[in-house]
This record gives C-alpha cells, structure tokens and sequence, in this order.
C-alpha cells in the first residue's frame, strides 16, 4: 500500500518559497502581514526542506497566536518550539519607520 501523498511529485523549492512567501505576506490582518511578512524575508534564504514544513504549518495558525507567541503573551505547541521560533520572537526582522 502506498501512502496518502506518494502520487504527488515534490513541489519544486523556488515554487514553494513562492507561495509561502504570498501566504506569509497575506495574512489578513496588517500586524500579522507585517510580523509574517518581515520574518519570512528575513530568515527564508537559510531555510532547508524541514524549515520550509514547520514555517508552511505554522501558517496554518491563527494570527492571533503567532502574534502571543512572537511577543511572548502565549506559549507555542511544542511542535513549533525550536530555533525558528526564538528566531520569531527576536522581533529584529520588523521594519519600523522613525
């Protein structure tokens, strides 16, 4: 038996980066297209296959907890603890106009 997603091909890195950089930039609200946004250009050109998966599952999150995991008011699932949410939680990649 095969699994669920063996009769998919891979989707090509620049493609994926393509769309998680849409889906990263079109949150819904302006905050979290800002926070999102800024972290995905920030830190996606170091970013294998694995970084890709957690970066992709996190979008599935509400903005509202990516937000109080950033700004350290909510605590992540465990899933998401790691190097790429202390990387998040720095907050160093948001532009901020003086």
């Amino acid at each position: 038996m095969t699994g669920f997603h063996d009769y998919i091909a891979p989707m090509h890195p620049d493609e994926e980066l393509k769309r998680l950089k849409w889906r990263a930039h079109h949150r819904g609200t302006r905050e979290a297209d800002i926070l999102v946004g800024a972290f995905f250009d920030a830190h996606h050109q170091q970013w294998g296959a694995r970084d890709r998966a957690v970066f992709a599952e996190m979008l599935e999150e509400q903005d509202v907890d990516i937000i109080a995991w950033a700004v350290g008011t909510g605590e992540a699932p465990k899933r998401f603890q790691g190097p790429m949410l202390e990387a998040l939680r720095k907050l160093d990649y948001v532009p901020v106009a003086r």
